[in-house]
């Protein structure tokens, strides 16, 4: 027998759901995990001000960013490993663990879907091309001289990846609108996708990615592990298979690449291994790589 309190908490739990970032939040959102807030707050410093200071607390959603009024905020998505586990239905560590190594041992092919029933393609976008009107930038400190963006996830699917698929974070700057510079670890995958392309001397085609189911975030964030995940692997299987049910994949309106269909927004562009860049202008006017915070990367 339950009390009419019970049945209401009860009506009022969302059915567990992470296909997309969406869903993901509207179940985390009837567990109690997510603080909203309907205060402005200012991409420079004050977002990862408060992440830092909530950091193993709950997921934080802003409903207003300052300077961009089409676009909500959310971040400490993976602070708290409570939630974490809720997310994905992992009963305890050691379960954790197994589910995560199995998965990136036993991936689910992801799904294409056709481009009109794409959520991330129900507006497309062609002729204003400033993504810094958009795609929202940050300053973590006061150290940088500008705002970057960090939280777009690179998806590289096919031949340019040996018939695999690869997401993973590489920090942009669109100092220049629609050309932006790009950071790419030694020995990452995309460094690798680069490394390999070099010579070619033909752009590689890309997108980036925001707002993506919470099980690509998963992957994007946490796979360096290349003797598990080599060079044509499937990441993008992995992360389907993390979350139990394939991934959906769009073909891109513009190049010839791929996309996470559940994505937020998502930006296309040609990657050019041989353009090399300053991250920000202080750099640039010193003409020193290595000295200051966020330097260079490639052109985007």
């Amino acid at each position: 027998m339950t009390t009419l309190v019970e049945e209401k908490q009860a009506a009022g739990r969302a059915t567990r759901d992470v296909t997309s970032l969406r869903k993901a939040l509207e179940f985390l959102q009837s567990q109690g995990d997510v603080l909203t807030t309907d205060v402005e707050v200012d991409p420079d410093l004050e977002i990862t001000g408060l992440q830092k200071h909530l950091d193993g607390g709950p997921v934080l959603l802003f409903n207003h960013v300052k300077g961009k009024p089409h676009t909500r905020a959310i971040t400490n998505l993976f602070a708290d490993i409570n939630v974490v586990d809720k997310m994905f239905a992992f009963e305890s560590p050691t379960d954790r663990v197994k589910k995560i190594a199995y998965a990136l041992t036993h991936p689910i092919k992801p799904v294409e879907v056709p481009q009109s029933s794409a959520p991330c393609q129900e507006e497309v976008i062609t002729d204003d091309l400033d993504v810094n009107k958009y795609i929202t930038a940050i300053r973590h400190t006061a150290l940088e001289t500008e705002l970057t963006v960090g939280s777009g996830i690179s998806c590289v699917v096919g031949e340019y990846f040996k018939g695999g698929s690869h997401i993973g974070y590489n920090r942009m700057n669109f100092r220049w609108g629609n050309v932006a510079t790009f950071q790419a670890s030694p020995g990452s995958h995309m460094w690798q996708i680069i490394t390999e392309h070099y010579r070619d001397e033909k752009p590689i085609p890309l997108t980036m990615c925001f707002g993506v189911p919470p099980a690509c975030t998963l992957l994007a964030g946490g796979g360096f592990d290349y003797v598990i995940l080599p060079k044509g692997c499937d990441e993008v299987g992995c992360a389907g298979a993390v979350q139990g049910t394939p991934i959906n994949i769009v073909k891109a309106r513009t190049v010839d690449a791929w996309a996470i269909a559940e994505s937020e927004y998502v930006l296309e562009g040609l990657l050019y291994p041989r353009d090399k860049r300053y991250e920000t202008a202080e750099a640039e006017k010193a003409g020193v790589q290595g000295k200051y915070a966020w330097i260079h990367g490639q052109g985007l």
